[in-house]
């Protein structure tokens, strides 16, 4: 498996809630032997708070939890390490932050997924209380995603995680061998995934 290039030392697996961008992070970051770090980890309690209560959050509350992730993607970066970051990322400004002074080395990724699959997905971990995001700020998500921009790649993320994060390995100009990438179709053609349609 190829490193990822120097230009693009940080992939950022981005998009709103249930997309799928943790699971297919982890992928990447398994695929590239590289650090994955979720930035859901790293919001402040009176974040999570207001998000279990249902109330959006303001680009006040984001930016402090944004300007702490781009210390961190700073610090990997500057000490020559790769890493693959899954994070909501919904604005251009928000991205702009996460760039923070490695603009040319991050690359966006977004996983685009249909509302209606959306929903059945936070449903389905909301019933599982796996997540503190509830199904009710979807709909407040989705108008605040601004899904083009620089450095960005956009990726459906309705399959599997195995499959997104092969296919998008490949779109990015890594080398999969074509035993992995069909182990992967195989997979998800024999209907193993919950992702699948």
């Amino acid at each position: 498996m190829q490193a990822l290039s120097p230009q693009k030392s940080c992939i950022v697996v981005m998009g709103v809630s249930g997309c799928g961008k943790s699971s297919v992070g982890r992928c990447l970051a398994a695929h590239l032997h590289c650090t994955f770090l979720d930035a859901d980890d790293y919001h402040p309690a009176s974040n999570v708070e207001k998000m279990q209560a249902s109330i959006p959050l303001t680009n006040q509350d984001r930016w402090p939890w944004l300007q702490a992730l781009a210390h961190l993607i700073d610090q990997h970066l500057n000490s020559g390490e790769h890493i693959v970051m899954a994070c909501s990322a919904l604005k251009e400004s928000y991205r702009d932050i996460l760039r923070g002074r490695h603009p040319e080395s991050v690359e966006f990724v977004l996983l685009k997924v249909s509302r209606e699959k959306l929903s059945q997905r936070l449903q389905a971990r909301q019933a599982l209380r796996a997540h503190f995001m509830p199904a009710a700020l979807l709909d407040s998500q989705l108008a605040t995603l601004e899904d083009s921009g620089f450095g960005m790649t956009v990726v459906s993320g309705r399959m599997c995680p195995e499959f997104t994060s092969s296919t998008l390995l490949v779109s990015l100009g890594h080398n999969l061998s074509k035993l992995h990438s069909l182990e992967v179709i195989l997979d998800f053609v024999q209907g193993r995934s919950q992702w699948s349609r």
